[in-house]
């Protein structure tokens, strides 16, 4: 099957299956859009009476429409959808888009309907959009296949795919009011055939489009979204908005790392290896969106503040550190520059307060001397309605200053380590809308508060860090494995060059004691039983046991009070161990997620790993750079160099690990879930003491 999407995007010839001369039916909106946008194709109609729609016949069967015709719009009654993919595919149209509603979100009824378009579609060569959607939009084409309401979005360089349709047409009319256009529109509705990752490279190909926007209900295919995002997100930014975060409720999993790995962790951590921006709401989406098509990358963290106002300013400080950014230390030249340009009651050091008297030309001088300072990676302006001057009066000079670095460099990824981004917290309603209007028509993003303007400088900088991160190659092909001897997990554990700590299961006291023996003292005894899995928490472990006495006495009390505690527990007998040196506890685990493979979990390890929560997580394989990121987000990992009385631990090991056991839980998909806990860190090299692994029945 043909698996091209070019004729959603770049049809030669548009058919209208279902049109309609009644203005209240979507069929005529469908028409009447076509039409208005200036598509200059091909436009036909098809419906059941004979006649003209907008001076153009109307015919009465798919075969009569003559070339060119490669797309069609569908808006027929739902049972009559499926002959009329068939005669699409006869007619040789390769893609449609089914507007009709009633298949899978009506009960299982429509779900089998939709289910025998797809399978007549691929007998045909014929992609699906929807159904149930509003269609699509290229502003540049131009091409609508929507009904929304007229007229077009304005043109822009984002690119919004969503999951709803009605969500599409809210952002629309919404964007309008906010002063931003879009390069194309998709909606995709029930995603019987295409989905989110099949559009996502598709719509990243348009020249027009600088940014992509997703809002996202679920994901059709976990591991294939992450794969084309990340082949998208090296040359365009991607942010997404996935919605549906609450859980009515979590099924405990059997190990700490399950039990802690949610489904919205995993969106988390595919997120993050794909290098897709995740925002927490429509708004943030669109003001990260707005300054990655507008603005040039920033080469670092440091920002300078430029205010009017001490208040907004002292806000500007806290948004920005809550955004991981940092107040720029301004150099020397910059310090003598702003002193004596601006009164002596003026504060020349980050944030710059020019006081409530600042003019349009102090905006635009403090704001160029800013910039050149080269400490300054990027510049917020904070613009509220100044007391002596109009504020457009102000946005006209700073507009000049902005524009003669954007006219060189240009927004987006292109600009990554030239030019400064500027961000304007343009605050006020009535007083400030002339000004807004002046930095939209320039293509400089503005936001109504500090703390939004920040976070769009945060994006900036974490598209930029990206980029400049080191790609490396996966981790999985550089590894020696070797062939376990059996499928045990400490053969596993060994093929993947883990050491673990030789442990044997003894039956009775007798078989303990020449374990014991056969290992050296001192020992390690854990109760060996299928019910018990947190061993701790019942005495089932008995560490440093120096002497054979010691031993049987010990072996005998902990199956004593283990009896008393857990009379209907199966007991196999004990696990016995050499007694590791002393060192800093961590867990390490993997688990699998059904959208999107293997899961890992690094933090803090022994009994207190799910009351601390100190746990971070990452989708396998990792390489060095994802595996130390893991662990500078936790206190364990922190902690791994050293603090106060705690001697510093061999951290190198730890990654190794991590990457080690993130390549076997990646290439073992029968692996459900596996976990060490603890992987006792030493001065030099790790152990695995405690192991325990679920595989797939």
């Amino acid at each position: 099957m043909d698996s091209s999407l070019t004729p959603f995007f770049r049809p030669r010839g548009v058919v209208v299956v279902g049109a309609s001369t009644s203005p209240e039916k979507l069929g005529y909106g469908v028409a009447r859009n076509l039409i208005a946008s200036g598509y200059q194709g091909a436009i036909h109609f098809v419906s059941q009476k004979s006649g003209e729609l907008f001076e153009r016949p109307l015919y009465t069967n798919l075969s009569d429409v003559p070339d060119p015709v490669d797309l069609a719009i569908i808006i027929v009654p739902t049972q009559s959808t499926p002959q009329t993919i068939e005669d699409c595919g006869k007619r040789g149209i390769k893609a449609a888009v089914i507007v009709s509603s009633g298949f899978r979100e009506v009960g299982a009824q429509g779900a089998a309907l939709e289910l025998l378009c797809v399978e007549v579609a691929r007998s045909h060569g014929v992609r699906l959009l929807g159904p149930n959607c509003i269609g699509t939009l290229d502003t540049h084409l131009p091409l609508d296949t929507t009904f929304l309401q007229p007229p077009m979005p304005e043109q822009g360089g984002i690119a919004f795919v969503s999951h709803s349709g009605a969500f599409c047409a809210a952002i629309i009319d919404w964007a309008r009011g906010q002063g931003f256009g879009f390069s194309q529109i998709v909606s995709l509705g029930n995603q019987a055939d295409v989905n989110e990752t099949d559009m996502l490279p598709e719509v990243a190909k348009d020249e027009h489009t600088r940014v992509i926007v997703l809002y996202m209900e679920s994901v059709s295919d976990g591991v294939h979204f992450v794969q084309a995002a990340r082949e998208v997100t090296k040359h365009k930014p991607v942010i997404a908005l996935k919605v549906g975060r609450s859980e009515s409720g979590q099924k405990a999993a059997a190990s700490h790392t399950g039990a802690l790995a949610g489904s919205e962790v995993a969106f988390d951590v595919a997120f993050a290896k794909a290098g897709v921006f995740r925002a927490d709401t429509a708004e943030q989406m669109f003001d990260w969106a707005r300054a990655l098509e507008n603005c040039p990358l920033p080469r670092g963290k440091n920002m300078a503040i430029l205010t009017n106002a001490g208040g907004p300013g002292v806000i500007a400080a806290d948004s920005l550190a809550m955004n991981g950014l940092l107040l720029a230390k301004l150099n020397e030249f910059t310090l003598k520059a702003l002193s004596s340009y601006l009164p002596p009651s003026a504060s020349v050091h980050n944030p710059v307060d020019m006081l409530a008297s600042a003019s349009p030309e102090a905006y635009a001088t403090c704001l160029k001397i800013l910039l050149e300072d080269e400490n300054v990676n990027g510049v917020m302006v904070i613009l509220p309605p100044p007391p002596m001057f109009k504020t457009e009066e102000v946005a006209e000079k700073l507009i000049e200053i902005i524009s003669a670095q954007a006219a060189v460099l240009g927004g987006g990824d292109a600009a990554l380590s030239r030019g400064k981004p500027v961000a304007i917290a343009l605050m006020g309603s009535t007083l400030v809308e002339e000004a807004r209007k002046m930095f939209q028509r320039s293509n400089v993003p503005t936001y109504p508060f500090p703390e939004r303007a920040a976070s769009a400088l945060g994006a900036l900088a974490k598209r930029a860090e990206y980029l400049e991160r080191k790609q490396t190659l996966k981790v999985s092909e550089t590894l020696k494995v070797s062939e376990p001897k059996d499928n045990s997990v400490e053969q596993l554990l060994t093929a993947y060059g883990i050491q673990t700590t030789p442990i044997k299961l003894a039956r009775n006291a007798d078989e303990a004691a020449f374990i014991a023996n056969e290992l050296g003292f001192p020992v390690v005894m854990k109760i060996a039983s299928p019910d018990i899995l947190h061993k701790s928490d019942v005495g089932g472990v008995l560490l440093n046991i120096k002497d054979m006495l010691s031993l049987q006495n010990g072996y005998a009390q902990m199956m004593k009070h283990i009896k008393s505690l857990k009379p209907d527990a199966r007991i196999e007998g004990v696990h016995v161990q050499r007694q590791i040196p002393e060192g800093q506890e961590v867990i390490i685990g993997a688990v699998r997620d059904p959208l999107f493979g293997a899961l890992m979990m690094f933090g803090s390890g022994g009994i207190e790993v799910e009351g601390l929560k100190d746990v971070a997580f990452a989708l396998a394989p990792l390489n060095q750079a994802e595996a130390r990121e893991m662990i500078r987000k936790t206190w364990a990992g922190r902690k791994l160099k050293g603090f106060r009385s705690i001697p510093p631990v061999d951290e190198e090991s730890v990654i190794d690990v991590l990457i080690k056991l993130s390549c076997l839980a990646y290439e073992h998909p029968e692996v459900e879930e596996i976990e060490i806990n603890p992987l006792r860190v030493l001065s030099r090299g790790v152990v695995a003491v405690d192991v325990r692994m679920k595989s797939v029945v």
